[in-house]
This record gives structure tokens, C-alpha cells and sequence, in this order.
């Protein structure tokens, strides 16, 4: 089959659950329905200052939330699997015990019946399965909610793996979708959620990916895609992929099963360092996030493998041999030697693709990172369109500055345990600024950010003394450079100082014409510890004020209910209300 000629899958979503699955939809509504119902009675209702004594650990009860909905995922399996696992990375709404809770879910699911698979793969690909491949093993490598994944060899012997979709699995995934709109529209209704998320969007992009991921013709043509980004590093394979005997609910690609990433023993055993694998994946992710701006967005364990090369056994005395050739061949340059090994990605369902509105703006903040630039890195969360009108960017810079500081140089292990260790003082001097800084999270960046995660897991995995800065620095540089050199971005550079420039003598009239008309203003900013100190003290001054005030009502009604009980009572009523107005949180 010709991947060309393979139409996009038109999955038009329907507007009630299909019959067989209602018991599904309503099962799940429920869950939702009941922790919407949970979140507003314990973290609305009991907030309230009379109630607020009743109020039980909010961290622990939505970490029970979490868990029971964990329990619901691995029992129902379907789009519940991958919402969890997208949750997991959501630690701009979600609290981190919650997301620590969803992080292990695994999408691994009994396997569907054989018989139901072989008339799968018969009915799509129009043949009798023993016509197709000489073997095709019942046992699958692995079953997921969406797919199950068996070994197989073609007639002249090739070993590949067979992809194939569960019967069936569209209508799941509808019902599982038509329920978590719903969800997510009630979502919108809490204003701490909509002011940093577009959840509508969130909703769109959740759903268009999920779907995408029902048509393997489309995996297929990602993977190839990916391969081509990669093609002059042989450190890097991708499986090809035999569209002759592959569907849209089928695909059929070489068998590259080798040694898994997290197998540390086993790439010990082959003769490759664990920790070099650990560079090179990073090396990898930096050049698909900030060079190709297309990203493997699932880089689990199960998904990447490590693979020695042919002349790996050989490889130090053949280098040997050719650095004693190139000392006797003055001026001749050979070819450097082949990798070690090579990194294998396979599963290509879930990919991220940074849109170019965005890509600048990474690549400015990776410089700012390698630089330590903290300004830079604000500016360019600013360009990418995170920070939103009103954030204290002076403020964020200055609290950027202390984190690289605290945290520069340090290997993912120490910057974890540092993290955890000092998590309460990192809250008690960052926390208010993060509740208070108006952050939008970009929805394209969601799954970048996903595999960036899932990365630094692997990562500290293979080796506990990784650094990743040492990896991000000489990267960074040579974006700057290339930055340098490329005329389009000196020109947009130049451009926006041109606007500046332009906007100056304007100003400049305005400002001397405000100070002739004696209306300039000046204003000046305060230091973050003094703005926190004098935040703190209005607040105290108005909470005593409003004290004295009720106090002085509520004495004053005292005094005159023996000569006029409603005017007394009138007296006390205002100063208890002008008490609770004072301490209704601000939702």
C-alpha cells in the first residue's frame, strides 16, 4: 500500500455513546462527576471561614482522588490510560502528589483473542494470514489499549513485528473522548484552571492526537519522517516500515528488538557504557526539539532499544590501526570510525511538532539556559506567549537567578534530592509569585514536555551522575552561533531594534511635554523581599482595621439592645458580616 496515496481518517465524532459502551460512558461520568463534586464541596464550600475547621488535608485527599482514578484506568483501559499518563505532566494545574500518583500508569492491557486478531489482519490487508507470513506468532510482545504488537517473518525471511489496532477500539475511544469533553468543559468553570490553560484548546489537542493514533498509516509516515531527520547519524535507526503489507489498522515494520534502554546489565554485557547511551539520547532529543522540531513524544523504556554495532568487538583495535595509517599518511584524513552502538526508536504514534511560531523562542531559551542569561529565558517564555500580561517579569528574573545558582551544575540525582529536601523553603519563597504570575501553558509544547520527563527518568536511570547542563551548554552555543550566522534572525533582531529606535523620539517628546506640563510621574519598583514585606504588612493592617471596626459594631449592638433590640441587633449583624467579608478567600 502507498503511504502517499493514504487518505487522512475522517472519525466524525458521534453525539451519544454507542449502545454497547453507555454502561462505560456512565461508569466514567460518574468518577468525574463525583470528584467535580468532591473538589467543590471540600476546597469551596469548606474554605469558607466558619467551615474552614472541617476542611480535611487537601493534598491527601486529591492524592486519594488520583489513586481511585488510577484504579479506574487500568480496570476500563481505552483513552483513560492516556489521559492519565497526560495528567501525570500537568504540574501547572495539578498539585505534584497527584501527578506522582498517575506517573507509574502503565498502558499494558490483556491481549485481545487471536482469532479476533488474525480476522483483523486478514480482513485488512485482503488475505489469508499463513499467505501473508510464513510465521505469525498468537503470543503478543505486548498489549496496550489501543494495539497489540506481534513477532512475525515475511515470506523470503525478513523477522518483523505486526501492529495491530483491537477490534472494535474506534467506538471505545469515542465513548472514552465523549466523556472527557464533558469533563473538560466542567474544568472550565474553575478560574485557577482557565486563567493558565486555553482548556478548550487542551481539549481539541487531546483529542485530535488521541484519534491520530487510530491510524497506523499514520505512525508509519512519522517513523519515516524521523528517519530521515536522522539520516546522516548512524548512532540513530528507525524500522522501515512495509507498506505492501501494512493498513490503516495494521503496520508491519522490521523487527528491531535489541537490548531495552533501562537494561543496564545487558548493555554492560554487549560492551557499551550506560552512561554514553545517556548522552547520545539526550544529544538526540536536543537536536529533534531545537533542529528538526518533530519529537519521538513517548520515549519509554519499551519504545527505545540499544544496539551494538557489527565492529563493536573489533572497534579499539581497528582504531588503533587507523590512527597508526594516519600517522604514516601525512595529510590523508580517514573516515572516523562507526558508533559503538545505536540507539532504535520505535512506536511512533504519539509525536509532537513544534509549529513555527514557537521555534524561535526555544531556541532562545535554550541559549538563555546555556548562557545563564536569566533575562534572556524570561523573554523568551514571554515571545513563546507562557507569560501573560501583568506577570512581574523583574521579579521572575530575579527568582530565575537564585534557582541557577542553587542549581546550576548539579547531576539530576543531587537536583532531585536538593529539590525534595528544600521543596517546603522553595515554596515558601517562590510559591506565592508562582500562584500570583499569570502563566498560559502552550498546548503544542504538552507532549515535548511529556518526553522530556519520561527522558530525564531514563536518563538518571542509565547513569545517576548525569549532567544535563554539561550536555545543554555546548548545544546552546551552537544555536548562538548558527543564530549569528543566519541572516533571517539578525533581521528580525534588527527589526524589532529599528521599531525601538523609531518609538524613541516619540517618547521623548512625550516624556518632556508631561514634565513642562508638570505631570510626569516617576515610579520606582521595590525589591521582591521588601514588595512581600509590605504586602504582607497592608494586608495586616487591613485585617485589623476591619477587626476594630466589627469589634467596635458588635459592642456598640451590646450596649443598645436593652433600649432598642433591632437596632442592636442590626449593630452586631453588619460587624459580624464585615468580619466574614474580610476572610472569604479569593476564589
Amino acid at each position: 500500500m502507498n503511504a502517499e496515496r493514504s487518505p487522512e481518517p475522517q472519525i466524525l465524532a458521534p453525539k451519544k455513546p454507542p449502545r454497547a459502551y453507555r454502561r462505560r460512558y456512565y461508569r466514567v461520568l460518574v468518577f468525574f462527576a463525583r470528584a467535580f463534586a468532591h473538589f467543590f464541596w471540600h476546597d469551596v464550600v469548606l474554605a469558607r471561614p466558619i467551615l474552614r475547621s472541617f476542611r480535611s488535608d487537601p493534598i491527601q485527599r486529591w492524592r486519594r482522588v488520583a489513586r481511585r482514578y488510577r484504579a479506574l484506568a487500568v480496570r476500563w483501559g481505552g483513552v483513560l490510560i492516556k489521559l492519565g499518563q497526560y495528567l501525570s505532566t500537568r504540574v501547572d494545574v495539578l498539585p505534584v502528589e497527584v501527578t506522582r500518583e498517575l506517573s507509574g500508569l502503565q498502558d499494558e492491557v490483556p491481549p485481545e483473542d487471536f482469532a479476533d486478531i488474525r480476522a483483523q489482519v486478514e480482513a485488512e490487508l485482503g488475505e489469508p494470514l499463513q499467505e501473508i507470513f510464513t510465521t505469525f506468532m498468537d503470543r503478543p510482545l505486548g498489549a496496550a489499549s489501543f494495539a497489540q504488537v506481534h513477532e512475525a517473518q515475511l515470506p523470503d525471511g525478513r523477522p518483523v513485528v505486526v501492529k495491530v489496532l483491537r477490534p472494535g477500539i474506534e467506538e471505545v475511544v469515542e465513548t472514552d473522548l465523549m466523556v472527557i469533553g464533558r469533563a473538560f468543559g466542567w474544568l472550565e468553570w474553575w478560574p485557577a484552571v482557565r486563567r493558565r490553560v486555553d482548556v478548550g484548546w487542551l481539549r481539541d489537542e487531546f483529542s485530535t492526537t488521541t484519534r491520530r493514533e487510530l491510524d497506523l498509516l499514520s505512525e508509519g509516515r512519522h517513523a519515516e519522517r524521523f528517519a530521515e531527520n536522522f539520516a546522516g547519524d548512524d548512532g540513530v535507526h528507525v524500522p522501515e516500515i512495509y507498506w505492501q503489507h501494512s493498513s490503516r489498522k495494521v503496520l508491519t515494520e522490521e523487527n528491531v528488538g535489541y537490548i531495552k534502554v533501562g537494561d543496564l546489565e545487558g548493555m554492560r554485557a554487549a560492551g557499551i557504557d550506560p552512561g554514553e547511551v545517556a548522552k547520545k539520547l539526550y544529544r538526540v532529543y536536543m537536536e529533534q526539539i531545537f533542529s528538526h522540531h518533530f519529537v519521538h513524544a513517548d520515549p519509554h523504556p519499551g519504545n527505545i532499544f540499544v544496539r551494538p554495532t557489527s565492529r563493536q568487538a573489533n572497534l579499539a583495535d581497528e582504531v588503533m590501526a587507523r590512527a597508526e595509517e594516519a600517522a604514516a599518511a601525512v595529510g590523508v584524513v580517514d573516515e572516523a570510525p562507526p558508533p559503538p552502538f545505536q540507539i532504535l526508536f520505535v512506536d511512533f504514534g504519539m509525536v509532537a511538532e513544534i509549529p513555527p511560531r514557537l521555534r524561535a523562542a526555544l531556541r532562545k531559551l535554550l541559549i538563555g539556559i546555556g548562557a545563564r542569561d536569566a533575562g534572556q529565558v524570561i523573554q523568551s517564555l514571554r515571545d513563546a506567549g507562557s507569560l501573560l500580561p501583568g506577570a512581574d517579569l523583574p521579579q521572575l528574573e530575579e527568582a530565575l537567578d537564585q534557582l541557577f545558582d542553587r542549581f546550576w551544575g548539579v547531576d539530576l540525582a543531587d537536583m532531585n534530592r536538593m529539590v525534595l529536601s528544600d521543596a517546603s523553603a522553595l515554596w515558601k519563597e517562590f510559591g506565592q509569585l508562582l500562584l500570583e504570575t499569570p502563566i498560559q501553558v502552550q498546548v503544542d509544547l504538552m507532549f515535548t514536555t511529556r518526553a522530556l520527563e519520561l527522558l530525564s527518568g531514563i536518563s538518571q536511570g542509565l547513569d545517576k551522575d548525569f549532567n544535563p547542563w554539561s550536555e545543554a551548554v555546548p548545544f546552546a552555543e551552537r544555536l548562538a552561533v548558527e543564530a549569528a550566522k543566519d541572516w533571517r534572525v539578525q533581521a528580525t533582531e534588527l527589526a524589532r531594534q529599528l521599531r525601538l529606535l523609531a518609538k524613541l523620539p516619540g517618547e521623548v517628546s512625550r516624556t518632556a511635554t508631561l514634565a513642562q506640563r508638570g505631570r510626569l510621574v516617576v515610579r520606582s519598583a521595590m525589591a521582591p523581599d521588601m514588595r512581600r514585606q509590605m504586602q504582607r504588612l497592608e494586608r495586616s493592617v487591613d485585617h485589623l482595621g476591619r477587626a476594630v471596626t466589627s469589634t467596635g459594631l458588635v459592642i456598640a449592638g451590646a450596649m443598645l439592645y436593652p433600649e432598642d433590640p433591632r437596632l442592636a441587633a442590626g449593630a452586631a449583624g453588619l460587624g459580624v458580616l464585615i468580619h466574614l467579608w474580610g476572610r472569604l478567600p479569593k476564589l
